[in-house]
């Protein structure tokens, strides 16, 4: 058996702005290393024993990205308007024998232990095997509140049935869902077989189901990319995967993971993925002073810094963003984020 990679390019990355902008968001950025995320995602299933070539599926406006930095070596699906996860999973899905094992990925994610995101790949496709629809859970390390969870039930093989999704919760639920162990972090990962999602989709979402099929059989290959027919594509109300099957399924199961994970959500999440000095700084090029927690990003402009604590700067270009760690999660609401 050889696992099919779908990979999600979707988002603009705002809360990283603005280092992400619409021309080169988030994804295609390296912002851990030399390799952009999209690459590391790329780069995790690029074993040919393991993984069939992976299906990219994205809007039109990455993909003359997604082929620079992929080099020929995906088949992409161009979205004619982003619909959320749901739908775009579902085109991959349809193009796709029924008993193919997807391993659905976002393109922006970091995972830092690579062998330890492999076996849980081999875990939860042996779930999925089993018809199971199956989220990959994150072993959580702190109370997040930025961060859906999954509460685990009975044991299943090497994982656990799903016994609820549950929202993102307030600091003191957080730590109640740490100190208890049943919960993971909804690591918008996913395994099953592509019939198994479709027919689930066309239970709990007909509508959406319906049209995917129809954007799918009317649809064209052009310049080697597949576009699904837009009309019909166009019609659909956009939903998540989490939404529209996963949280109504009742074939719903979870593996948990410990593999350095994290979705680069923010500049705080970013510098809490990259390795920091003795006083918990990442600032290649910046001079600071009596600094703690401090992230600097700078596209070359040197910057200096004196007494700062929990503090983010951000310089590229002709923009210079400055917040607290804390505010970092409400740098997609400015303007210039929104805008650019």
């Amino acid at each position: 058996m050889r696992i099919h990679p779908v990979i999600l390019s979707g988002g603009s990355g705002t809360r990283l702005w603005p280092r992400s902008r619409k021309v080169r968001p988030k994804p295609f950025l390296p912002l851990l290393g030399t390799r952009t995320l999209f690459e590391e995602s790329l780069a995790r299933v690029e074993d040919t024993t393991r993984y069939a070539r992976p299906i990219v599926v994205a809007g039109d406006a990455h993909v003359p990205l997604i082929e620079e930095q992929a080099c020929g070596g995906v088949d992409i699906i161009v979205e004619p308007s982003a619909k959320n996860t749901a739908p775009a999973i579902a085109l991959a899905a349809a193009r796709l024998p029924r008993e193919a094992v997807m391993l659905v990925c976002p393109s922006d994610h970091h995972i830092a232990d690579v062998e330890a995101f492999g076996r849980g790949v081999m875990q939860a496709a042996a779930l999925a095997q089993d018809g199971r629809l199956v989220a990959f859970g994150i072993t959580p390390t702190a109370p997040e509140t930025g961060y859906g969870y999954i509460r685990q039930g009975g044991p299943l093989g090497e994982g656990h049935e799903v016994a609820s999704f549950v929202e993102k919760p307030d600091l003191e639920r957080a730590q109640a869902y740490l100190d208890s162990g049943d919960y993971v972090w909804n690591g918008g990962i996913f395994a099953f077989r592509a019939g198994d999602y479709l027919d689930e989709l066309g239970k709990h979402r007909p509508a959406m189901a319906e049209a995917v099929a129809a954007a799918v059989r009317d649809g064209s290959i052009q310049d080697g990319r597949f576009h699904p027919d837009a009309a019909a594509f166009d019609a659909i109300e956009g939903d998540s995967i989490d939404y529209a099957v996963m949280e109504r399924t009742t074939r719903a199961a979870v593996v948990a993971a410990d593999m350095g994970w994290s979705d680069i959500g923010s500049w705080s999440a970013l510098a809490e993925a990259r390795r920091c000095d003795a006083q918990g700084n990442s600032a290649d090029g910046a001079e600071l002073v009596d600094c703690r927690n401090v992230l600097v990003e700078s596209d070359g402009k040197r910057v200096s810094a004196i007494g700062l604590t929990d503090v983010v700067i951000v310089v590229d270009g002709d923009e210079v963003l400055v917040t607290t760690r804390e505010g970092a999660q409400k740098v997609g609401k400015l303007h210039g984020a929104a805008n650019q």
